[in-house]
């Protein structure tokens, strides 16, 4: 009889219908049922893992249990556990709550090599998980949790992990700290979602996400240079492919509300009954190549009440052209303004990688990029200290920019960001815009930057740098940035989690650190509208 692996994870839910991602040990009826709703499904076999994404529709306004059983079995909840729920919202409702975060190392790394740095993402499901004990199933939920880059690090290994590695048969060229093939990854995904906290929070909170560069490696896609040297590596080609294929199957497979599921190209081929491994290896050597003939649109767009949350693609669909980065191509930019065209209170624009850095920073950046383009060693310093954010990518940028100030109708805009390792709020300032715009950055989760990072990272906001900073960018010819911005409170350096909640067209957000003892400390409270 086939047991459950991994999940329940509650991933889209979208007016009645909701879809639960789930893994078994072997091939498997699963059936999920929540109060009248009941839908049985076989799983799908890839790589060997066995997994299924069922799901449920006519389910009614507000939260409801529901159960896991696989081959008849009940599975999930687990004994003595608090149940799951789905929350079906009322059409009626405009309000929205987004929880979201970036950059989460598994624990066993942190706390067996750096002491033990709390983990925000336990902190907030352990929060939830006693208010649910107390008021009941389905009390004080968020609509919604976005995690926005970095779910888990491929070539940042918990020792727990590295010792796991040494005892499998490997290519002998792998390198020992960092994982290379599916079966790998996997294990890194058992790692990150298998705390029991965490577990239950993913099976009751609708949760979306989006790849950063440590899904595959660090750096990855920052710049031509840097594909052609992994390319060199001799494990390169399983690494990528396994990147890929674990990344759509765990992370992006959820991420499609049940009408995408039936339009994606990739989904259908596997439901029609073709062999997943095969139909999986082939789309991740096709997509391997960034911005190619046919780009896989890895972003996606949730409305959730009057708040429409449009999950942008920062790593897979790169130009890399020196003389032309872009981050995504054409298509792509055109099917991002027509998303945020959509009549809504609020629009929310979310990427792994901030749209507003420090302004010192930025200008540094951009300076870089200028250089890069001329000269292979402003190149490979580019690639040294991972130049590689909106700012280093200058066209982008400033397309980014101009949609942002062409949006009507929205109280706010809102980009969320993830990636340093440190979390702020900036106001932006554009001619023309009508929207209030802020950048609000959230990271770590679970990691950390220490030292002399911390220092430059505080003096990047310190504006007796910034017009120094600007000046040498205009002398080496980058142009004016059309939109100026300023962050009137020092960024936070511990693991966090940020609440984006919107009421009418009211907006505010609230960043909490999470403290050694597992409790959440509210560092920074702001409200974004009116």
């Amino acid at each position: 009889m086939a047991n459950l692996l991994l999940g329940p994870l509650l991933r889209r839910v979208d007016g009645d219908q909701a879809v639960i991602w789930v893994q078994t040990d072997r091939p498997a009826q699963v059936t999920v049922t929540a109060g009248d709703a009941s839908v049985t499904s076989d799983t799908f076999t890839a790589f060997d893992v066995h997994l299924g994404a069922i799901t449920l529709a006519g389910l009614p306004v507000g939260a409801t249990p529901y159960q896991v059983a696989v081959d008849g079995r009940q599975v999930w909840p687990l004994p003595d556990q608090q149940p799951s729920v789905v929350t079906v919202r009322d059409p009626a409702a405009g309000d929205a709550e987004i929880v979201f975060g970036s950059c989460r190392e598994a624990t066993g790394r942190t706390h067996g090599e750096r002491g033990h740095d709390p983990d925000a993402l336990e902190a907030l499901a352990a929060r939830l998980l006693g208010r649910a004990r107390a008021e009941g199933a389905g009390a004080g939920l968020p609509d919604l949790l976005a995690l926005i880059g970095d779910q888990i690090y491929a070539d940042e290994l918990s020792a727990p992990t590295v010792a796991w590695l040494a005892g499998r048969p490997r290519q002998p060229q792998a390198p020992p700290r960092q994982v290379v093939g599916f079966a790998e990854y996997v294990h890194l995904y058992h790692e990150s979602w298998g705390d029991p906290e965490v577990r239950w929070l993913l099976s009751t909170v609708p949760t979306v996400m989006i790849f950063d560069d440590h899904e595959v490696i660090d750096d990855w896609n920052s710049s031509a240079g840097w594909l052609e040297q992994a390319r060199r590596q001799p494990w390169w080609h399983e690494r990528i492919t396994a990147g890929l294929a674990s990344y759509w199957l765990f992370q992006h497979l959820g991420n499609l509300s049940a009408a995408q599921l039936d339009r994606d190209p990739v989904w259908r081929r596997i439901r029609a009954g073709e062999d997943a491994t095969a139909v999986l290896t082939e789309f991740a050597r096709r997509v391997a190549t960034p911005a190619g003939v046919d780009p896989y649109p890895w972003g996606y767009t949730v409305d959730v009440g009057r708040t429409r949350l449009i999950m942008m693609d920062c790593r897979g669909n790169r130009v890399l052209d020196r003389a032309h980065r872009r981050m995504w191509p054409q298509a792509h930019w055109d099917t991002l303004a027509a998303e945020a065209a959509a009549d809504c209170d609020h629009l929310v624009l979310a990427c792994s990688l901030p749209w507003l850095l420090a302004p010192a920073i930025h200008h540094g950046e951009a300076v870089i990029e200028v250089l890069a383009a001329r000269h292979d060693g402003a190149e490979k310093l580019r690639q040294k200290y991972d130049l590689e954010h909106w700012a280093a990518v200058g066209h982008s940028f400033d397309e980014l920019t101009a949609l942002i100030a062409g949006v009507r109708g929205p109280a706010t805009v809102s980009v969320l960001g993830g990636d340093g390792h440190h979390s702020y709020v900036a106001r932006a300032d554009i001619p023309g815009a009508t929207a209030a715009v802020h950048q609000i950055v959230c990271s770590p989760l679970h990691q950390s930057v220490r030292g002399i990072m911390r220092t430059l990272l505080r003096l990047g906001w310190w504006r007796a740098l910034s017009g120094p900073a600007w000046l040498v960018a205009r002398l080496f010819g980058v142009p004016r940035p059309r939109v100026r911005w300023r962050s009137d409170q020092p960024p936070f350096f511990g693991t966090a989690v940020a609440t984006l909640t919107h009421h009418g067209r009211t907006a505010d957000v609230l960043i909490e650190g999470a403290e050694p003892g597992g409790t959440l400390t509210p560092f920074l409270r702001r409200r974004l509208a009116p």
